[in-house]
C-alpha cells in the first residue's frame, strides 16, 4: 500500500503560484505566457509553478488542463494541490459541471445542455488521472510560506500532518466515522424528518424551506469533522437564510476563517471567488454570500494582513461566453512569490502588501 503524505514541503526559490483553472486551458496558455513559461512548463530563470487546486470543471477542455499539470509536476516543473474538484473527480460524485468526467451521457452534457462545451474524459486516461489526483497534498509549506486549496485550519492540518491512508479509503473512513456519530445522536433522524417534512420545497429553488436546524448541524458535523473537507471546501458556519446553490438547499455559509488567523506566516489559497473589478454577475452564477467585500482585489487581509486569494473567478467564464460577452470580467491569476507581484493572463499587476 502507497503511503500519503498530506502536507508536504513547498518548492523552495521562486514560485508561481497559479489559482483555480476550471478547465480554461487557453487562458492558461496565456498566463504561463505573460509568466515566461515553455510550453512544457520550464522557465529560463528556474521558476517554478505551484497550482492551488481546482484544475478541472465548467470549462471546456479539463482533459488537457489536468494532463499538462500532471505532466509538468512528473518532470519537476509544477507542484498541485487537491481542490475540492479533484476530490469529486477521484469519488466519482456526479454534480453540476463535472459530469465530463462521471457522467458525460448527462443532459447537461448533451447538445443545449449548460456544459455541452465541456469535452468529455477519454476512458484510458481516467485511471492516469485518479492516480495523480490520489496523490496529491492538501497543503504545502516552507519557512515563508502556507498553501491551501480553501484554508488554513489548524485542527484539520494537525491531524492529516501525520496520516498515511491512501486519500479515497482516509475520506471515506472519516465520512464513516461523522455517520456513525450522527446517528448516535440522533441527528440522522431528526435531520430525515426535516427533509420528508420539507421535501417538496428541498426539491428546488422555486419556493426557499425555513432555515432547518438538524440539517444545518449536521452538514456542519460533515463539514468540520472532516479535516479534507474542511481544507479542500473550507469551514463553514451557521447560515442566516437558506441558500439555493449547486443545485441543493444549504443551510450552512461560508465562514471567513481568516479573521482569526493569527500566525506570523503567510497563506495563500483558492476556492473563493473573488471579482477583480466590481462587475454585474454572469447569469446563472452561483449566487454565494460575497465574501470579501468590501476589500479591493489586490489586498491582502485576514486578522493579520497576511492571507490572499488568488482566485478570480475563473470558474465563471464559460456563463460569460453564454452571455455574448465582448469582454470577460473573470480572469486566472498568479501570485509571483516572493514578489508579492499579481499577474493576470491579461498581464501584470502588483498588488499591495497589506
Amino acid at each position: 500500500m502507497i503511503e500519503h503524505t498530506y502536507i508536504a514541503p513547498c518548492f523552495e526559490g521562486p514560485i508561481d503560484i497559479i489559482g483555480d483553472v476550471h478547465g480554461e486551458v487557453a487562458v492558461l496558455r496565456e498566463l504561463l505566457g505573460q509568466l515566461g513559461y515553455s510550453e512544457r512548463g520550464a522557465h529560463p530563470q528556474g521558476r517554478r509553478l505551484v497550482f492551488i487546486g481546482d484544475l478541472v470543471d465548467r470549462g471546456p477542455d479539463s482533459p488537457a488542463v489536468i494532463e499538462w499539470v500532471r505532466e509538468a509536476v512528473e518532470q519537476g516543473f509544477a507542484q498541485c494541490l487537491l481542490g475540492n474538484h479533484e476530490l469529486m473527480l477521484l469519488l466519482q460524485e456526479s454534480k453540476e459541471g463535472c459530469r465530463w468526467y462521471a457522467d458525460p451521457t448527462h443532459p447537461e452534457t448533451q447538445p443545449g445542455g449548460k456544459f455541452a462545451h465541456s469535452k468529455p474524459a477519454p476512458e484510458a486516461l481516467k485511471p492516469i488521472w485518479r492516480e495523480f489526483v490520489a496523490g496529491l497534498p492538501v497543503a504545502l509549506e516552507r519557512a515563508d510560506l502556507r498553501l491551501v486549496h480553501a484554508a488554513w485550519h489548524q485542527p484539520a492540518i494537525d491531524r492529516l500532518r501525520h496520516e498515511t491512508r491512501p486519500l479515497a479509503q482516509l475520506y471515506h473512513d472519516i465520512e464513516q466515522d461523522i455517520e456513525a456519530a450522527l446517528q448516535h445522536e440522533g441527528l440522522l433522524a431528526a435531520e430525515s424528518a426535516e427533509k420528508q417534512q420539507y421535501a417538496q420545497q428541498l426539491a428546488g429553488p422555486g419556493s426557499p424551506p425555513p432555515l432547518l436546524q438538524a440539517m444545518a448541524q449536521a452538514a456542519l458535523r460533515r463539514n468540520l469533522d472532516h479535516p479534507l473537507r474542511t481544507l479542500t471546501y473550507g469551514p463553514d458556519c451557521l447560515a442566516t437564510a437558506p441558500v439555493y446553490v449547486m443545485e441543493r438547499w444549504r443551510m450552512t455559509a461560508r465562514s471567513r476563517w481568516w479573521n482569526a488567523y493569527h500566525d506570523d506566516t503567510p497563506v495563500v489559497f483558492g476556492h473563493y471567488w473573488r471579482k477583480l473589478a466590481p462587475a454585474s454577475w454572469p447569469s446563472g452564477a452561483p449566487r454565494m454570500p460575497a465574501v470579501f467585500e468590501p476589500m479591493q482585489p489586490q489586498q491582502w487581509f485576514g486578522a493579520r494582513g497576511n492571507v490572499f486569494c488568488n482566485d478570480f473567478s475563473i470558474g465563471a467564464r464559460f456563463l460569460e461566453r453564454n452571455d455574448g460577452a465582448a469582454h470577460f470580467n473573470t480572469h486566472l491569476a498568479a501570485l509571483r512569490w516572493p514578489e508579492r507581484e499579481l499577474w493576470f493572463e491579461t498581464g501584470r499587476w502588483t498588488p499591495a502588501s497589506d
